[in-house]
């Protein structure tokens, strides 16, 4: 540490701190407008300048580090002097609108202004006004009011690593733009808003919100943010019942100020006019809907599965909820399925992605979750990511992959058939044959292993089955992994050693391991090279899946699957039965219930009677649609709850409106095992009712009653039932939230799992024979499809194309196809 003095404070501040951070450490303020604590500091606008003893002129404090016996001033006359002539300068060329710009109440400059009582400037302006660009969908563009400080090309190089804009021109000419001055559609933006999010001034807005409010005027409500896993921080900006703007902090965990298009713009979906606002019901799926009243629809719902309860059983019901759903959802979906149904036959659609994940790193690791904090990404040195396009399905853990190869210097092995985003930043890319996944992996461990270079100590202590593991991976050998995989044995070689090499090598992974027929073998071949290598129970190591939706880790901890309670307890265990059937005051059975598939075969066979679909679209999301729909069409009774008229819904005999996470109260759980608050913004449309409410009230129909007061009151029965959540509750939740396990009330949560023994007692390796994908190209279908998400778009689209900003950008799909396709056989 290094003492100095500012304005006549002594101030302790380490060596690598900038005068302005030791200032600011002090709490002695410094005026910025071209600084930002995420990006490097850049000395541009000169409004933090101070005097320094022995400078010959005054110094930028932003970019000038402290020394040992340093004496500062941050207000003296001089300073103050140069301060009210850079803002006349910058002044000078600025439109004097202030009375009807949007940025008016946020605008930094205007502030200053005030601040330093500048109210006209001695300067003539030297460039003509340009017209300010709204062509682009999400983003106004308006370089008249731009003060060239530079923080919109710094957050989009240094943090974004999109490198969308840059200073152009010289001198009194010089200007913020594009490559070739294209607009942001076609210049390579992705419409993050980063440099909306950083610009002091009113030079680049959300076009979304442009005159609808000044800043003043709304009310800010924090979130989360409903796509996907990574669960970003949101907050909502909210006039007259409407949410006009989304912005994000950027002190709050995961994202920390950064957001992707969805989260920033793809919003105005809860206003759709195609909205679904009442219910409606008929007979059958072949007459039309006709609109009726809640009371009519409930007592419809509760009279139809009492009656397929009485006469076909209970197991010819079946729930499926929606990992888009809250917890508190969720846990009611569950418990209705199994109290008021008499059944285990409950799955949502995390069965589709990431079911894998819960049964591989169970048998591996004893808990179905992620190891680490998203956070850990930034420092670690090594990088596995593996099946996961992340810039397109995770653009926020992206930006956190591409920090610590750009900023921090970790290597980075992909593991992908297609070149993604993430190929340019790799040491090595790892280009496999689709479905040879397990072969891949066993062949790294096969290189590990066969040069002694695993983690013995770790390997002796905590784990077993190595002998096993040895036998198995021996069977793979670099030349023969590249004969099954595609993937040269000098790579493969090269990657193995990397991981090898390090403590700190971290592993993320996506639906491109899950999805296969040996998914959860993928997973757990993954977790074997964790395992031997000792990368696991600390800071930057571990094993991560990228979860697909917003709260697919939340929807299986809630128990929304066909064989456990909350967190993983199982319907067989005769301890975890007898404390939920007294928690909830019935019998409850004992055999595990059908997975999604087997439900829709069962239907098919006529054995299968009625289904209750929560928040999800299986008919236009599922594999085999056509399969999924004909199953659909046996049904006696089909009742989905949802947004709008999905294709799901268009074969219902009921179906309930019901509201958007901008609308209710509850918790998601994100990635990384952080449970946080949604908190209420808009009411709900007239018609529509919360999901809770209506599963509450379905109950209560059929002679089971179920009464909450609030959702909060929810997650305390989840905690009194669920040890791992035993210390969450609604008011801890606040801010930042909590990461599971939470073991009491002052508990402080669980960022890394595993530290010191694993869940299981033991880490298992797992030892996995490679197993061809069960459909492979011949010559009648010569070609591999693989699919994937979109950056743009979420599941099947009901929400994002509704966004006019997002259909604007990207309202329809394409297929690419490989240029050596016809020889690839």
């Amino acid at each position: 540490m290094v003492s100095l003095l500012i304005d006549g404070k002594k101030v302790e501040a380490a060596p690598s701190q900038t005068i302005l951070q030791a200032a600011q450490k002090a709490g002695i303020h410094i005026p910025t407008l071209c600084h930002a604590p995420r990006l490097s500091p850049s000395g541009a606008c000169r409004m933090c300048v101070v005097e320094v003893e022995g400078a010959r002129a005054l110094v930028a404090s932003c970019a000038a580090p402290v020394s040992q016996g340093m004496k500062v001033s941050t207000g003296s006359e001089t300073v103050l002097r140069a301060r009210r002539l850079n803002l006349e300068l910058i002044w000078s060329n600025h439109p004097n609108d202030c009375l009807t710009c949007d940025k008016t109440g946020e605008c930094k400059l205007q502030s200053l202004m005030y601040d330093y009582n500048v109210k006209t400037s001695r300067f003539v302006a030297q460039n003509p006004p340009t017209k300010p660009d709204d062509s682009n969908p999400a983003i106004y563009r308006d370089m008249n009011k731009c003060i060239l400080c530079g923080k919109c090309v710094r957050i989009c190089d240094e943090v974004q690593n999109q490198h969308t804009l840059a200073f152009s021109n010289r001198g009194m000419q010089t200007t913020i733009a594009t490559a070739f001055e294209k607009p942001l559609k076609d210049a390579g933006c992705v419409f993050c808003g980063h440099c909306v999010s950083v610009c002091p001034v009113g030079a680049l807005m959300d076009k979304p919100s442009m005159n609808k409010g000044r800043p003043w005027e709304t009310k800010k409500v924090s979130t989360v943010c409903c796509y996907c896993g990574v669960g970003c921080s949101l907050v909502l900006h909210v006039k007259k019942g409407e949410v006009i703007r989304v912005t994000s902090d950027t002190y709050s965990p995961p994202n920390y100020g950064s957001l992707c298009v969805k989260g920033r713009y793809g919003f105005e979906f809860y206003k759709s006019p195609d909205r679904l606002k009442t219910p409606m019901i008929r007979d059958s799926i072949d007459q039309p809907f006709r609109e009726t009243s809640w009371e009519e629809a409930i007592g419809l719902v509760a009279r139809k599965l009492l009656d397929i309860k009485q006469h076909h059983g209970t197991e010819a019901f079946g729930c499926l909820s929606s990992s888009r759903g809250t917890n508190e959802e969720n846990y009611l979906a569950q418990k209705f399925t199994r109290a008021v149904m008499g059944t285990n036959n409950m799955d949502n659609c995390a069965r589709v992605c990431h079911a894998p994940s819960v049964t591989g790193l169970r048998a591996a690791l004893g808990s179905g979750a992620a190891t680490n904090s998203l956070a850990d990404i930034e420092g670690a040195e090594v990088l596995i990511v593996s099946g996961s396009n992340t810039t397109e399905a995770h653009p926020v853990a992206a930006l956190k992959i591409k920090k610590a190869v750009r900023q921090n210097g970790a290597k980075l092995i992909v593991i992908d058939p297609r070149e993604i985003e993430l190929v340019q930043f790799a040491t090595v890319w790892l280009r496999l044959k689709p479905g040879t996944n397990v072969a891949l992996i066993n062949g790294l461990l096969h290189v590990i292993l066969n040069e002694g270079l695993e983690n013995k100590g770790f390997i002796e202590q905590r784990t077993e089955n190595i002998d096993m593991l040895r036998q198995v991976v021996a069977q793979y050998p670099p030349e023969k992994t590249e004969e099954i995989t595609g993937v040269p044995r000098e790579d493969i070689i090269k990657a193995a050693r990397i991981y090898a090499d390090t403590q700190k090598g971290m592993i993320v992974y996506g639906l491109g391991m899950t999805e296969h027929k040996a998914g959860s073998h993928g997973v757990m071949s993954l977790a074997n090279l964790a395992l031997i290598t000792g990368n696991v129970g600390r800071p930057n190591t571990g094993i991560n899946p990228l979860r697909g939706q917003n709260n697919v880790q939340g929807s299986c901890d809630m128990g929304a699957l066909p064989d456990v309670y909350t967190c993983y307890q199982k319907v067989d265990d005769p301890a975890a039965n007898k404390k939920f059937s007294e928690a909830w005051g019935c019998p409850l059975p004992t055999k595990p219930g059908l997975k999604e598939p087997q439900m829709y075969r069962e239907a098919l066979a006529g054995r299968f009677k009625a289904m209750y679909i929560i928040g999800y679209d299986p008919a236009a999301t599922q594999a085999n649609i056509n399969n999924v729909r004909s199953a659909m069409r046996r049904l006696d009774f089909l009742v989905v709850q949802e947004l709008f008229m999905t294709e799901t819904a268009k074969l219902a005999h009921v179906v309930l409106p019901t509201g958007c996470f901008f609308e209710k109260d509850g918790t998601f759980t994100n990635a990384e095992r952080r449970v946080r608050r949604l908190n209420q913004a808009i009411p709900l449309p007239n018609g529509a009712r919360h999901d809770w409410e209506i599963i509450c009230q379905i109950a209560t129909a059929m002679g089971y009653p179920m009464s909450y007061g609030h959702p909060g009151e929810i997650m305390d029965e989840i905690a009194r039932l669920t040890p791992e959540f035993a210390g969450i509750n609604f008011e801890r939740l606040a801010g930042d939230g909590l990461v599971w396990p939470v073991w009491d009330k002052q508990h402080p949560g669980t960022p890394i799992l595993h530290k010191d023994t694993f869940t299981r007692g033991k880490g298992r390796l797992n030892d996995l024979l490679y197993t061809p994908s069960e459909e492979l190209p011949d010559n009648e279908y010569p070609l591999y499809l693989t699919t994937g998400r979109r950056l743009y778009h979420y599941n099947n689209g009901s929400m994002s194309l509704r966004n006019p900003e997002i259909h604007t950008i990207s309202s329809e799909e394409f297929a690419e196809v490989h240029p050596g396709a016809v020889l690839w056989r």
